[in-house]
């Protein structure tokens, strides 16, 4: 009796390690490169995206997917940027991976970015105008042509600041991101 229920624990364990290495459970991590690049003042919210496998998916040790097998995700968030303020943003998940030629859906985390900040390079161009215009009003008309020439200057800068200040969110072409998986996946 011993014997057969050993047996039977055997093959439940055996079963249980062949399903195992057939999905990809959750928390597993997933390193893409990216086809193409994308940019958060032209993307839009569900927009697709190609990649393809930067490492191996390697799942109890059994690999399930070489590198450069492909991979799909898609665009959950874009935002552009703002001209003076908040800098664009991007959000991607990935949706699914080729696993023997069969592609597998996949639920995962995003990969977030962001522009960089306006506020340092805002604040140069619109300060470096106050003062070039304090400067010149100052020499060609005194104290009076110095606060004329500051506010002029002020406002010739923040012309600039809003002219130049688009700070969109990138994911570059050939860039790799890595995902971890939220949920399951089956492999069969």
């Amino acid at each position: 009796m011993l014997g057969k229920s050993l047996k039977i624990a055997s093959v439940l364990l055996l079963m249980a390690a062949v399903a195992a290495a057939q999905s990809i459970p959750a928390g597993t991590k997933v390193t893409v490169r990216m086809g193409s690049g994308i940019n958060s003042g032209t993307a839009r919210s569900g927009q697709k995206f190609d990649a393809t496998l930067a490492r191996d998916l390697v799942v109890n040790g059994k690999t399930l997917a070489m590198a450069g097998a492909p991979a799909h995700g898609k665009v959950t968030y874009a935002k552009s940027s703002g001209r003076l303020h908040d800098p664009g943003e991007l959000s991607l998940r990935l949706t699914s991976v080729e696993v023997n030629g069969r592609n597998v859906p996949v639920s995962t985390t995003a990969f977030h970015a962001k522009g960089k900040s306006h506020t340092k390079s805002n604040l140069t161009k619109i300060g470096g105008g106050a003062a070039a215009g304090a400067l010149i009003g100052g020499l060609a008309g005194g104290g009076k042509g110095a606060l004329i020439g500051t506010a002029v200057g002020a406002g010739a800068g923040t012309g600039v600041a809003a002219a130049t200040g688009k700070q969109e969110a990138v994911v570059h072409s050939e860039a790799t991101l890595t995902f971890t998986t939220t949920a399951a996946a089956s492999v069969k």
